[in-house]
């Protein structure tokens, strides 16, 4: 009997994990035996690669597509696509093809699974929770979720990757410019984060390398390229500034940005971007070569040593020019400085062990999320709820992972997870 609602990612469910019951055959009638069903492939093409199938008397080594009917062949334009001409088999939950079409071999599944494993399934990503499984996931085995959280984790920098291999080709592969990019964008903290690699990108690393014995001349330039300094600040700082960047912007024929870009509102006094941009400079003015210095280090208190910078002096009075406050320090806090390990450093020394092949410094970084405290936000309380250890970056990174990657789009059934709570007599 058909079931209702039965979709092409419960039929890669089934092919995956060999859940398909009782003897499969081709619509010509030869025998299908599933050897191995191949590596699921969740980009384009078919969907699983290096599959090894027995159909009739003949080994098959290829790919294997699934539709639920098989009139979705047409319907994808398969038939003129090459990336599907070694699809070795067709799997379709119903064989709705019109008599005469030519199609690989195709096999309809049918009443060939047990029809309550699709019941649970429904139920399971029908629920009102937070997260399908945010009542049953603590009876699976620590050992299940640290394997999986680590696989998110690494997802999760590979996803980052992107980005930094972004970086790379606007810098034409010089490592130490595209980390000071990153790095840049960690300082606007989400809100800021975009003006902040504009300004990276507008200010090159070759130019501040230039004036790193002047560290007053590095914040000229970071501040007058930010578009924020103007001849109505009528305090000496600033103006000294103003003039230096006027110097500068000439001789380097820069273009500041647009001072509109950046945010101010909702925003504490402490993120505001005036501050971040003087403890940019600083880290900057202080740190030559600071790719090469992170690589070196062994621990992440060597790391936080290289970050704990100083705002220059002006700032102990001011979040913002031209507006007098309460002298405190302006030393880079800890809450920051492991906010721009987690999200800018550590990807970025990951990504650069797996591009150099260097599987130490891979490991090195993924080591040094365990050495750091877990963030505080709604996902990662969320998870603590569901009784989740949230104690290190590395647990939370790998949840916050798992949320938006997998939970959020209702990937139950790529979840190990997913199928280990799926697959038990509880759910």
């Amino acid at each position: 009997m058909k079931i209702s609602g039965v979709n092409e990612a419960f039929i890669h469910y089934l092919w995956k994990y060999k859940l398909i019951t009782g003897a499969l055959h081709t619509t010509d009638g030869e025998l299908v035996e599933i050897i191995s069903p191949g590596i699921h492939n969740h980009n384009s093409g078919p969907d699983f690669s290096d599959a090894r199938l027995r159909i009739g008397d003949t080994l098959w080594a290829g790919n294997v597509e699934i539709h639920i009917n098989a009139s979705d062949w047409y319907k994808h334009n398969h038939q003129h696509d090459a990336a599907y001409e070694n699809v070795i088999l067709h799997v379709v939950y119903t064989n709705d093809a019109a008599p005469g079409q030519s199609m690989p071999p195709t096999t309809e599944i049918l009443g060939c699974f047990d029809a309550s494993l699709f019941t649970r399934y429904r139920d399971f990503i029908g629920s009102a929770n937070w997260v399908p499984c945010f009542r049953l996931i603590g009876s699976v085995p620590d050992t299940d979720k640290a394997l999986w959280l680590e696989r998110m984790l690494i997802e999760r920098l590979e996803y980052k990757s992107d980005a930094i291999t972004g970086y790379l080709n606007y810098t034409e592969n010089d490592w130490e410019a595209s980390f000071y990019i990153a790095l840049a964008r960690s300082f606007g903290f989400g809100l800021n984060a975009l003006p902040f690699e504009m300004l990276a990108r507008s200010l090159p690393l070759k130019i501040i390398g230039r004036h790193f014995d002047q560290p007053a001349q590095v914040e000229a330039l970071l501040f007058g390229q930010a578009g924020l300094l103007h001849q109505g600040l009528d305090e000496p700082w600033p103006q000294y500034l103003f003039g230096e960047y006027k110097f500068l912007r000439s001789k380097y024929s820069l273009v500041p940005m647009h001072s509109h870009l950046w945010k101010f509102m909702r925003i504490r006094p402490v993120n505001f971007p005036t501050l971040r941009i003087a403890q940019f400079a600083a880290l900057i003015a202080s740190q030559q070569g600071m790719l090469a210095k992170v690589v070196s280090c062994r621990s992440v208190d060597e790391i936080k040593s290289l970050l704990q910078v100083t705002a220059s002096a002006y700032w102990e009075t001011h979040f913002h020019f031209n507006s007098v406050v309460e002298k405190r320090s302006r030393k880079l806090g800890n809450d920051a400085v492991h906010l721009i390990l987690i999200n800018a450093v550590l990807p970025f020394l990951f990504v650069y062990g797996r591009m150099l092949a260097n599987d130490e410094i891979c490991n090195r970084a993924l080591a040094f999320y365990t050495q750091l405290p877990g963030e505080k936000n709604r996902i990662i309380s969320k998870w603590s709820e569901a009784g989740m250890n949230v104690s290190d970056a590395f647990n939370t990174q790998a949840l916050i992972g798992l949320k938006t990657s997998y939970c959020d789009q209702l990937r139950c059934l790529d979840c190990r997870i997913g199928t280990m709570l799926l697959r038990s007599n509880g759910v």
